[in-house]
């Protein structure tokens, strides 16, 4: 591909002035599962058309936070990260336990961080976890943190007998923002967010399940996730070509291979982290689960597209260099084999698990 001097020159300096991107990741998905023929069977509906064939489920002893905690220790167990050296935890999720009380700050004290760090609690629906990635990466940039912690958590809120139950699901993803040449498997080389005032969904206080528009919810989603790819792409010069994967939210199994279509990347791109067909919607975890998947089996040079989206709405977008730190520096246990551990239950356990009996 020849870029016009300008552009080129534009792109050349943001390569030489990186020095920041991600040293580590961990995931969590609940064992938990539930069938969406069970779902169907249950309300005589039929939800073929969502391509998403089960959904994870978080148990009765497990929130945001409790599944934040794991994947942030498993990231810190895989890639040998000193929980000392974070200062800065970015959560973003749509289910924190607490009205008002952090879950910044239980993650912090769990996993061993010292005193000195920024702790903040992020809401833009299914596109905060990426959000906090932004700001850790920002505070990377600028000198003042160490390691930044950004993590997407759900549980995601579903009425009965809504479209949403089919899809919500639980499950938590945490990315590790450092500037070590011996520890970065992926540098951010730009990252950018288109955003607007279209509120496709929204839980009001005192709301326990979320409302939507049904339909419109996927005009929104089309709109900043290409939108944000398209400035993305305008920004950096580079052309959809130029990436070898690409991970996009995913609120169902459909909507991130129609997006891929329209900015022409071929679908074997998006497979690799394309995971709600198997997990269900993880909300503000599902392009970081997504991304996990691909640095999974990334290889060294390769990049890779990421655009996350959040009703009310906004899509957060990065370009991502896989570095040669990622031969000897990965998960232990890849995304796709961890989520093959699990158990099925019936829609009676999934309603007590997620407390939509009100009796209990």
């Amino acid at each position: 591909m020849k870029l016009p001097l300008k552009k080129y020159l534009k792109r050349l300096g943001k390569v030489l002035r990186m020095n920041a991107g991600i040293i580590g990741y961990g995931v969590y998905v609940p064992r938990l599962r539930i069938k969406v023929s069970e779902i169907e069977r249950v309300w005589q509906k039929n939800a073929s058309g969502l391509a998403v064939s089960e959904k994870a489920v978080a148990a009765s002893d497990e929130d945001s936070c409790t599944m934040a905690v794991e994947a942030a220790r498993r990231g810190i167990e895989d890639f040998s990260i000193n929980p000392k050296r974070i200062n800065a935890i970015y959560i973003g999720s749509e289910s924190h336990p607490y009205a008002v009380n952090p879950t910044a700050s239980i993650v912090g004290d769990a996993l061993g961080t010292t005193n000195k760090y920024f702790a903040v609690d992020m809401e833009f629906a299914c596109k905060a976890g990426t959000a906090g990635l932004q700001v850790c990466y920002a505070l990377k940039k600028a000198k003042m943190i160490d390691v930044g912690l950004a993590i997407g958590t759900d549980t995601a809120q579903s009425k009965p007998n809504d479209a949403l139950e089919f899809t919500a699901a639980s499950g938590a993803a945490a990315f590790f923002v450092g500037d070590s040449k011996d520890e970065i498997i992926a540098e951010i080389e730009h990252t950018c967010s288109f955003t607007s005032d279209m509120p496709d969904f929204w839980r009001r206080p005192r709301a326990e399940f979320p409302e939507h528009t049904g339909r419109f919810t996927g005009e929104a989603y089309f709109k900043h996730i290409i939108n944000a790819a398209k400035l993305l792409m305008e920004e950096t010069g580079y052309n959809a070509s130029d990436f070898d994967y690409a991970v996009f939210h995913q609120p169902n199994g459909k909507f991130p291979l129609k997006a891929a279509k329209i900015l022409e990347i071929p679908l074997e791109k998006v497979k690799q982290g394309l995971l709600t067909p198997h997990i269900g919607n993880t909300y503000s975890a599902s392009t970081l689960i997504g991304l996990a998947s691909v640095l999974d089996v990334a290889k060294p040079g390769q990049k890779v597209l990421a655009v996350s989206y959040g009703s009310g709405a906004g899509s957060d977008a990065f370009v991502l260099n896989v570095t040669e730190n990622i031969k000897n520096r990965r998960a232990r246990r890849a995304v796709l084999e961890m989520i093959k551990e699990k158990e099925y239950i019936d829609y009676a356990l999934y309603v007590r698990h997620r407390r939509k009996i009100k009796s209990l």
